[in-house]
């Protein structure tokens, strides 16, 4: 059984003025997503700003998540880190909360060889029983895990189960699944690509847009999967000028300023993350309009 099916909220993480996290916005995130649809929550990744969240912060927002939620949808946590050892305790500690799998994404800036790749994922997937799901962002780690690579840690490594793909090359996910098959979850890490990923053999996506439009993104993948590839791809392509709108500054800037246009109060960004351009937050409310969620 995989770990979801569907479009998954790479959840923002809301802070009060003071920089401190914000739970009782987090509350009404969450709850927000699960009464529109989404089918999985991501809590702690990239769009979290997890990179600036202390360990301490960082778990509690994980325990928080999983304990409103209560197994009404999957919570998916991210764990990863430049350090392996690092990973390791993330990981085992989300373990303890009951969280449904975890999101491991390749080390960062200090990189890694794909002979440490296969060393790292497996140390950090033996340290605990959850399913695991790794996560490919190159333009963001500087580290890209090989399609051969990704097989063999699929096919050697029991709860190694899938794959977030955020790489944009769909000729190597393509590579990938060629290699994999049924024996790797396939997800995709960018909006702009659910329907090409889906078609691929893809489960779903792990998805910034959810955050301003669960229902719509959900939709998304709902029509591929009742067999109307023609519906899911226009509601792929309406969805195309907001997705690239979202990712017009660094994530989660945009994202975070889509939800306060949409009244839905985020709090502060943590530096190094700044507050949106005048003339892109035009540009964001004229595409939010467009797609109907403004």
């Amino acid at each position: 059984m995989s770990v979801f099916k569907g479009a998954a909220v790479a959840i923002c993480t809301p802070f009060l003025a003071n920089g401190d996290v914000d739970y009782d916005k987090f509350r009404e995130q969450i709850e927000y997503q699960i009464e529109n649809g989404t089918d999985a929550i991501v809590v702690c990744g990239t769009t979290g700003e997890a990179s600036c969240l202390s360990h301490e912060e960082h778990l509690e927002c994980i325990r928080f998540c999983t304990e409103v939620v209560d197994h009404r949808i999957p919570v998916i946590a991210g764990t990863g880190s430049n350090c392996t050892e690092t990973a390791i305790y993330l990981s085992q500690e989300a373990e303890k909360y009951g969280v449904d799998a975890l999101l491991v994404v390749t080390p960062y800036y200090n990189k890694s060889t794909q002979k440490g790749l296969v060393e790292h994922f497996t140390m950090v997937a033996e340290s605990v029983k959850l399913p695991i799901i790794m996560y490919n962002v190159p333009g963001r780690t500087g580290c890209n895990i090989q399609p051969q690579t990704a097989a063999t840690l699929v096919k050697n490594v029991k709860n190694i189960v899938g794959i977030k793909e955020a790489s944009g090359n769909i000729s190597q996910i393509a590579k990938l699944m060629s290699l994999c098959g049924d024996e790797i979850e396939l997800y995709s890490g960018n909006d702009d690509q659910i329907v090409p990923i889906l078609a691929l053999g893809g489960l779903g996506v792990i998805s910034v847009l959810s955050n301003v439009a669960p229902r719509k993104t959900h939709d998304i993948c709902q029509a591929f999967f009742d067999n109307d590839p023609k519906l899911a791809a226009k509601r792929q392509i309406d969805a195309i000028p907001l997705c690239n709108t979202l990712f017009c500054e660094v994530n989660p800037i945009p994202v975070k300023k889509a939800m306060e246009l949409q009244g839905r109060d985020r709090g502060v960004l943590r530096r190094p993350l700044c507050e949106m351009e005048p003339d892109n937050v035009t540009i964001l409310k004229k595409a939010m309009e467009e797609y109907g969620v403004l």
